[in-house]
């Protein structure tokens, strides 16, 4: 029964599965992420800033609201809940703790809790907060209490559990030592369950001291792929965003393997991917009760109609017009050439490493402690040597059991922090996959006039005006953006969606102001007088001989003792597809499918008799 169960799954979770391990790949522990937003409702949080700047609990509701939009796009299975800690009333399970208000459960997000999110948005938001929550006491600790009965009753997987802090007060107890000393008996608790807690502290008047207090509540990170606390607090919209999405952001390794140095000597690294492909999410749905649809596929034997097991299933090849029939087994035995990792070939010069030898996006790797110890100290010494000699690391890399090996270059990246402490890049090795020989195709360009010596250095002048520096995140696929927007309106009953601008499209006003006279310039230099681009070519006429539209090209056939000894000889996969129909026509042969190998069987299968 194991491999019934295994075998005939549902189509929808096998797609799932896919595609889980081309964005995210393989985890140590598979469920779903949970986030719990711990947001402080004192007094102080609701206080605005200098020039008509938003409180600090708005920038936070906005926050969060921003976080709730993301995962119902990027995963809509994700947990999340909103609780406020010191406020007056009190609403969680059982009612159990005071001053402390679960405003929403640990869930899946949906457009319910985005409206909700809204309605405590703005100076309207601030009133209805102060009606049915109100500012009271603070009990940090009763609020982790809460938040641990949350995770508790929650009886699916969970792969990542995170708690985020929002406060700006340092000293919540003030002097009470119990309420302190409480707090950090319950996030130590939280600590040893998985939970990860982090703090993202706001601006107030004479600065935020973590030392006080809050150092003894957080998750201290031993590794620098996780951001890590910052000292400084958040006073703009944009900065705190910036940290919610860098501790919110999945940084899930593809896979995890060896980079080996030597005989015997292995660094454990984990394989992320730099660059995942936005798509449109569809869903099907049944047309009668608009509910989704869950497709199963089986598979039956074509003579008796019965059901087949794996084990019932061979593939087949056909070599010199004979079918070679091989197990499951053995095409996976063929795949594989060799267990995954990376195997250092040698060091080359930068200078060697050109831009067209990329020919995918890269992948980056970072070191896997808890895999191999010692193996963040042995990757940072190879890092920096790296980056001092300016040279970068060849190797083979076989990414997974049945893929095929590749020669990789490691280009070492340092690590790069912006103001507040923010991690911009990460330190570690940028994986360039190199082209093999067939991948580098020799063109024969066709010869054109070439530029002369002040044509080309007017083009430089104009480049180097245009010239900016490029950041992936500046740019949003407005086709995805203007989608989204509008299931957003849809969803949550808007008159119309929000407006939308078009990042991608150039800036011609601040284009002709950089440029001034050079595109003049430029233009008389290169192009005759009196040429207008924008203007259309004359439409070419026709000869004198020529009338009507062009004749279609006749068919090619090929005679029937041509055709046989192509049969005899093996040589009918040199033969076009339109060929092979107009041959399967011309014999009468009936085919179940249109490709070049159903074809060249049936065709084999009749004419060889």
């Amino acid at each position: 029964m194991a491999d019934w169960n295994a075998y005939y799954r549902n189509e929808d979770d096998e797609d799932d599965e896919k595609e889980e391990e081309q964005q995210d790949g393989e985890y140590k522990i598979s469920g779903r992420d949970s986030t719990v937003f711990l947001v402080d409702a004192s007094k102080e949080m609701f206080i605005k800033g200098e020039d008509g700047e938003p409180s600090n609990f708005d920038m936070t509701m906005q926050v969060v609201r921003t976080v709730y939009t993301t995962r119902i796009i990027n995963n809509h299975k994700d947990l999340m809940a909103v609780v406020f800690y010191g406020t007056e009333q009190s609403k969680n399970p059982r009612n159990s703790f005071k001053h402390v208000y679960v405003y929403h459960d640990l869930d899946e997000p949906g457009a319910k809790r985005v409206l909700e999110l809204d309605s405590l948005r703005g100076e309207k938001g601030a009133l209805l907060a102060a009606q049915t929550m109100g500012s009271g006491e603070t009990s940090l600790g009763d609020a982790l209490w809460c938040c641990a009965n949350l995770y508790s009753d929650i009886k699916l997987r969970l792969a990542q559990k995170r708690l985020l802090i929002f406060t700006c007060r340092d000293q919540p107890h003030g002097d009470d030592t119990a309420k302190d000393r409480q707090a950090r008996t319950k996030a130590g608790d939280l600590k040893e369950t998985g939970v990860v807690i982090d703090l993202l502290h706001l601006t107030k008047p004479g600065g935020f001291d973590v030392s006080l207090f809050f150092r003894d509540i957080i998750s201290q990170t031993e590794n620098d792929d996780e951001l890590g606390l910052q000292l400084q607090p958040c006073d703009r919209l944009e900065e705190l965003q910036k940290r919610v999405w860098a501790k919110e952001r999945k940084k899930r390794a593809i896979t995890r393997f060896n980079l080996r140095l030597g005989e015997g000597l292995n660094v454990a690294v984990g394989l992320y991917s730099t660059m995942v492909t936005a798509r449109k999410t569809a869903v099907r749905l049944y047309r009668e009760t608009n509910q989704p649809v869950r497709s199963k596929t089986r598979t039956f034997h074509t003579q008796t109609g019965s059901l087949l097991l794996p084990s019932d299933i061979k593939k087949a090849q056909v070599f010199g017009q004979r079918q070679i029939v091989l197990e499951c087994d053995e095409v996976v035995a063929i795949k594989k050439f060799e267990d995954p990792g990376l195997f250092l070939i040698g060091f080359k010069p930068m200078e060697r490493l050109k831009v067209h030898h990329q020919i995918k996006p890269a992948s980056f790797i970072y070191p896997e402690e808890d895999e191999v110890k010692g193996s963040s100290c042995l990757f940072s010494a190879l890092l920096k040597k790296c980056k001092e000699r300016n040279v970068f690391a060849l190797c083979r890399c076989t990414s997974r059991r049945n893929f095929s090996p590749r020669f990789v270059a490691l280009v070492p990246q340092e690590e790069e922090v912006a103001e507040g402490k923010t991690q911009i890049t990460p330190p570690g090795f940028n994986v360039i996959y190199l082209p093999y020989a067939d991948d580098i195709r020799n063109l024969d360009l066709p010869r054109r006039p070439c530029a002369s010596q002040m044509q080309v250095d007017k083009m430089k002048a104009i480049v180097t005006k245009l010239n900016f520096k490029y950041r992936c995140d500046a740019f949003e696929n407005p086709v995805l953006q203007q989608h989204y927007r509008n299931l957003e309106a849809l969803a949550l009953d808007m008159m119309a969606p929000e407006d939308m601008e078009d990042l991608i499209m150039p800036k011609v006003d601040q284009i002709d102001r950089r440029l001034g006279i050079l595109a003049d310039e430029f233009k008389e230099m290169v192009y005759p007088d009196g040429y207008n681009p924008d203007s259309k070519p004359p439409a070419k006429r026709k000869p004198a001989g020529a009338a009507g539209p062009a004749e279609k090209k006749p068919k090619v056939e090929v005679p029937e003792d041509e055709l046989r000894a192509h049969v005899k000889n093996g040589t009918l996969s040199k033969l076009t597809v339109p060929v092979l129909k107009d041959a399967c026509k011309h014999f009468g042969i009936r085919t179940t499918g249109t490709k070049k190998q159903e074809l060249i069987e049936a065709l084999i299968s009749s004419l060889a008799s």
